[in-house]
């Protein structure tokens, strides 16, 4: 895990928002696609919202479709992930990965197991 990657987690009321960051210079190589993954007590691993960075296409979780907002910022090489009206169940630790071999390419988006370089976590936690 690569540290000081993620930021913007918190503790935030059902329907607030909060911005994660994800400074993707820090894993310091280049990559295929980039994407938020989020794990819940209990839960697996999942993805949230991807990027791939051949031509920009996005995929994002249908659960948070409306509420979650993925954009990149090329010039500072930064991944952020808009979480509008949150919900409990939003609650996890979210992750920031990259896709260095190019595995995405070939699979279904926002697989968390074509993903191999991975950040630290930051916690967002959604109270009732």
């Amino acid at each position: 895990q690569v540290q000081d990657v993620e930021s913007g987690g918190g503790l935030v009321q059902t329907g607030g928002s909060l911005r994660l960051s994800c400074a993707a210079s820090e894993f310091s190589s280049n990559y295929y696609a980039i994407g938020w993954f989020r794990q819940a007590p209990g839960k697996e691993r999942e993805g949230v919202s991807c990027i791939s960075t051949s031509d920009g296409t996005t995929y994002t979780k249908d659960s948070v479709k409306g509420r979650f907002t993925i954009s990149r910022d090329t010039a500072e090489d930064t991944v952020y992930l808009q979480m509008d009206s949150l919900k409990p169940e939003d609650t996890a630790v979210y992750y920031c990965a990259t896709d260095r071999d190019g595995s995405s390419l070939y699979n279904p988006p926002c697989d968390p197991r074509d993903y191999d370089n991975w950040g630290q976590g930051t916690r967002v936690t959604v109270s009732s």
